[in-house]
């Protein structure tokens, strides 16, 4: 690679605008660490003059940043878009064919594309990095494929998004409401401002779980049906109880091969609060590996918002100047397979059912001969009266069960009209 390197900046939101003031004021640094002058000659973004934390160069500003491929020798793009298709995956595929190396934290485009651009970076011998995609500055993908390479990984598993996690660990805290500590997330910058579905709801995490997946196992990305749960519907209430017991409420998401097969799946579960994973709070990330020789190794850092984002960006940058050409998915792709996928019907955990019920006699008894119905054992029951609203809470934790019996026993209590909202099924963390 040449001495002098020229960028381009596609997306210039909280991440792709930080980013910018990186490049521009840590040169020097760069070029100590590499030997590279590194010069932005093309930015891109939706909005010319929309008011930024950082000011931009508007002079090399590019409305179509198409037209930056067309008309500038760029050696380096950043895609900061954060789209699984449409223009995101259209700019990434062009600047890798006209040879140019891509640096990305877009999860969803890498974790739904990631199989055909990897294929296309490797055709065209540049770099298709997105380290940032997963784990905010965490740098837990160069660590699977770099540190942990030669080790047998079977199971990753961890808190992968800062939002929920910011979230949840505030409504333990303080004992507010969902929506109310989502609207103090979203000032705070850790929530997207506008639709925030897409952390809350488990999807941003299930993107990371497939990344994870193809690293650890060195398969192709996954196109499964996984088991996604979210947060939006933990109360107060459960935060109350699952102290009684000794646990907390946190969003994970889970990789792991069992008899061959590939489980992925995001949920809420229960975890001891003695555990590692039970003291991780705010909006810090946690990820754990568990493989051979190596044993289980843990990382954690902060996994929202634009500083850690740009911390694995700029790692990525490094990585290139030094001249690191290597297989974006760690293994190449006519030597990944996919994985056949485990069957979600026998995953098996000891459950903590919540219902809101009318306190009326026999409404215990009907929940408890349904569960017996679906072979599914009580270990544990706590009720709650509000002799106020003639309500009352009941939760029972069960022994283990499968994932069918759970779905059928909660199927059949849907028509019980003693059940006055859809019950709370959290899972306890094995």
């Amino acid at each position: 690679m040449k001495n002098n390197i020229n960028i381009a900046v596609v997306g210039l939101g909280q991440i792709g605008n930080y980013l910018l003031n990186e490049l521009k004021t840590k040169k020097k640094e760069i070029k100590l660490l590499t030997g590279k002058d590194i010069n932005v000659i093309a930015i891109s973004a939706k909005n010319k003059n929309k008011k930024r934390k950082f000011k931009i160069n508007k002079k090399i500003f590019y409305k179509n940043p198409f037209k930056i491929l067309d008309n500038k020798k760029i050696n380096i793009l950043f895609e900061c878009i954060g789209q699984s298709d449409g223009i995101s995956k259209k700019i990434v595929e062009k600047a890798l064919n006209n040879k140019i190396h891509v640096i990305t934290p877009n999860k969803a485009l890498i974790s739904k594309h990631g199989d055909y651009l990897s294929k296309i970076a490797e055709n065209k011998k540049v770099n298709l990095e997105f380290e940032a995609s997963v784990g905010g500055g965490i740098p837990i993908l160069r660590t699977i494929k770099e540190g942990l390479s030669t080790n047998v990984i079977t199971k990753v598993y961890g808190i992968l998004n800062g939002t929920c996690n910011y979230i949840l660990s505030e409504m333990d805290k303080t004992s507010d409401n969902f929506r109310d500590v989502l609207k103090k997330a979203q000032s705070l910058g850790y929530a997207e401002p506008g639709d925030p579905k897409l952390d809350i709801n488990g999807y941003d995490t299930l993107a990371k779980v497939r990344i994870l997946s193809s690293l650890a196992f060195k398969k192709k990305i996954s196109r499964n049906n996984l088991l996604m749960e979210g947060i939006e519907f933990i109360e107060p209430k459960d935060f109350e109880i699952a102290n009684q017991l000794n646990l907390k409420i946190k969003l994970l998401g889970i990789t792991e091969i069992i008899n061959n097969k590939l489980f992925e799946r995001v949920h809420p579960c229960l975890v001891k609060k003695k555990s590692y994973i039970g003291n991780v709070d705010g909006v810090m990330n946690a990820i754990i590996l568990e493989g051979k020789p190596v044993g289980e190794s843990i990382l954690q850092g902060e996994g929202a918002g634009p500083g850690p984002t740009s911390s694995a960006l700029m790692s990525d940058l490094l990585s290139v100047l030094r001249g690191n050409i290597k297989n974006p998915l760690g293994v190449s792709s006519d030597k990944r397979k996919f994985i056949s996928p485990f069957n979600i019907n026998n995953y098996e955990n000891s459950l903590y059912l919540r219902f809101e019920v009318k306190d009326k006699p026999g409404v215990l008894s009907e929940i408890t001969k349904s569960l017996a119905k679906n072979h599914i054992s009580i270990q544990r029951m706590i009720q709650i009266p509000d002799n106020k609203l003639k309500t009352a809470s009941i939760v029972i934790i069960t022994h283990k069960t499968k994932q069918l019996n759970s779905d059928n026993c909660l199927k059949s209590l849907k028509k019980n009209k003693k059940i006055l909202k859809r019950p709370v099924l959290l899972r306890l963390f094995n």
